[in-house]
């Protein structure tokens, strides 16, 4: 291995660290209550959407039937792995169905 290619190696672990101890510091001065507080809480979930939509919205057919088959999955069992698993499931076999 080159001594650039540890550099960089080294340089980019301490950058994570950094940006890991940074977030973790910067949690306790966060508030807990009001409208920050709420806008936080919903954050995670508004983002995972904006990832998903457009992916959903470009696919086909069986990317529709997997989304509304995660969505269901959820609601019914509250677990997350057992949504993403039926997704995947899903969307397996709505393409072998739909032949795409």
């Amino acid at each position: 291995m080159s001594l650039e290619a540890l550099v960089a190696i080294l340089a980019m672990a301490a950058v994570t660290f950094a940006i890991r101890a940074g977030g973790f510091l910067l949690a306790s001065r966060l508030p807990s209550t009001g409208f920050v507080a709420s806008w936080m809480k919903h954050l995670p979930g508004a983002v995972l959407a904006a990832l998903v939509a457009p992916a959903i919205l470009a696919g086909g057919m069986a990317e529709a039937i997997a989304a509304a088959a995660t969505a269901v999955i959820y609601i019914v069992s509250r677990n997350l792995f057992a949504a993403m698993a039926g997704g995947v499931l899903a969307v397996y076999l709505a393409r072998l169905a739909l032949g795409g």
